[in-house]
C-alpha cells in the first residue's frame, strides 16, 4: 500500500512539473518582417465596390475634396477593418523585405502593388472617419501608420513602388494638414507628426535607389533578350505589344550609353528637386539618342522630378501649418 502511494505521488509530481513547464514555455518569436504581415492584410482585404460613383467618392474623399460620408462609405471600412488594423500593426515592425525576385528583371512579380494602393487609401479614409467621430488621437495614429506604410511599400522597389507610395504619402500629409489647419491637433500630436515628417527625406523617398533598380531591371531584360530563341516573342511578353518592324536587340554600346545616362540621373535625383530640374531636363533630351528599346522603356525624368517636387511642397506645407497653428 505504501509502495502504491509512493508511485501515485511520483506521478502527480511529474504531471504537476510538466504542467508548470508548459505554462512557462515561451511563445515562438514573431516576425520582424512587416511584409509578411502586409500579405496577411492583403489576403483579408475586401475589394471596394467597383461602380464608378463609389470609386470616385472614395478618391475624392481620400484627397480631401469632399467630406467624409458615413452612410455611403462606412460599410466599406467596416468590411475592411480587419485588414486595415493588420496593416497598422505591421507598420510598427522594424524591417520590410518584400522578397522581390530582382534576378527576373521586369518579369519580377509586383502583384501586391495594386492591393497596397487600395489598402493605403482605405487607411487614410479610416483616419478621416475617426476624426469625424471626434477620435483625434486615433485618427492621427492611423495617418502616421500610413506614413510608415508608404516607406515600407517604397523600400527596395523600382519607380512603380515609389509612385504608388507617393500617392499614399500625399493623402496622409494632406489629411494631417487639414486637421492641423482646423485646430484639431493638440501640441503633443503636432510634435509627434512633425517628428515623423522630419524623419523622412524632403522628397519622401530615395528616388535614386529606384532609378538604379530600374536600370538593373532593363539590363536583365536586354541580356535575356539577347539569349532568347525569339527576341521578338520576349519583347512582346515584356512590353505587351508586338515588336516594331525594325526591331533589334540593344548591343554592348547601346547598354553602355544607357548605363551612363542612368548614372547621371541617379546623381541628379540625390539633389533637391529644384536643383535637379535642369540636369534631368537635359538628360531627357538625351533619351531620344538611345536605342529605341530604351526610348520606349525609360520613364519621363521630368515627371519623376515633378512627383518629387509635389511631395516636397506637401511636406513643407504640413510642417509650416504645424508651427503656425
Amino acid at each position: 500500500m505504501r509502495h502504491q502511494l509512493t508511485i501515485v505521488g511520483t506521478l502527480l509530481a511529474f504531471l504537476l512539473s510538466t504542467t508548470s513547464a508548459q505554462a512557462q514555455r515561451k511563445l515562438a518569436a514573431e516576425t520582424r518582417n512587416a511584409a509578411l504581415r502586409y500579405w496577411l492584410a492583403f489576403a483579408d482585404l475586401q475589394d471596394p465596390p467597383s461602380d464608378r460613383s463609389t470609386q470616385e467618392l472614395l478618391e475624392k474623399t481620400a484627397a480631401g475634396e469632399t467630406p467624409w460620408d458615413e452612410a455611403k462609405l462606412g460599410v466599406i471600412l467596416d468590411q475592411n477593418e480587419l485588414a486595415i488594423q493588420e496593416m497598422q500593426r505591421a507598420t510598427k515592425l522594424p524591417d520590410c523585405d518584400w522578397g522581390l525576385e530582382y534576378s527576373r528583371g521586369p518579369q519580377a512579380s509586383i502583384a501586391y502593388v495594386p492591393r497596397a494602393r487600395v489598402l493605403a487609401r482605405l487607411n487614410t479614409l479610416y483616419g478621416m472617419r475617426l476624426m469625424a467621430k471626434g477620435q483625434t488621437e486615433a485618427a492621427v495614429g492611423a495617418w502616421l501608420d500610413g506614413i510608415r506604410f508608404s516607406q515600407h511599400l517604397a523600400q527596395g522597389g523600382t519607380l512603380i513602388f515609389k509612385l504608388v507610395a507617393r500617392m499614399s504619402l500625399l493623402s496622409d500629409f494632406e489629411a494631417l494638414t487639414r486637421a492641423a489647419q482646423s485646430g484639431q491637433l493638440n501640441d503633443q500630436q503636432k510634435r509627434e507628426v512633425g517628428a515623423a515628417v522630419r524623419a523622412l527625406p524632403g522628397d519622401g523617398f530615395d528616388w535614386s535607389e529606384a532609378m538604379a533598380l530600374e536600370e538593373a531591371s532593363l539590363e536583365i531584360a536586354v541580356r535575356t533578350m539577347q539569349q532568347a530563341t525569339s527576341p521578338e516573342d520576349y519583347y512582346r511578353e515584356m512590353m505587351g505589344k508586338p515588336a516594331p518592324a525594325n526591331f533589334s536587340v540593344p548591343g554592348r554600346k547601346d547598354l553602355a550609353a544607357c548605363r551612363a545616362l542612368f548614372s547621371e540621373a541617379e546623381a541628379a535625383l540625390r539633389l533637391p528637386p529644384e536643383q535637379a530640374r535642369t540636369q534631368l531636363q537635359r538628360l531627357e533630351g538625351r533619351v531620344a539618342q538611345l536605342h529605341p528599346f530604351f526610348q520606349d522603356t525609360i520613364p519621363s525624368l521630368a515627371k519623376i522630378n515633378d512627383a518629387r517636387s509635389e511631395l516636397e511642397a506637401s511636406s513643407a506645407k504640413l510642417l509650416s501649418v504645424l508651427t503656425k497653428n
